[in-house]
């Protein structure tokens, strides 16, 4: 699994990275998440799945 974000979406509530912080980070200076990993590890695919439905603006791109 792969994950992106679309930065033009995103409205850096941090949701994502409350839910995993493994995958997730938020970048303070831009004020947005940023992705951490190229290739989801395969124990995060669930979490990464749902901080991807949480994201209101649908922001989070999953690609299986």
């Amino acid at each position: 699994m792969k994950v992106s974000i679309d930065y033009d979406l995103c409205m850096g509530d941090r949701n994502c990275n409350k839910v995993c912080p493994e995958v997730f980070e938020y970048d303070e200076d831009q004020m947005i998440s940023r992705v951490l990993v190229d290739a989801v590890p395969e124990h995060l695919e669930d979490l990464v799945r749902k901080a991807a439905e949480e994201c209101a603006p649908k922001a989070i791109i999953v690609e299986e």
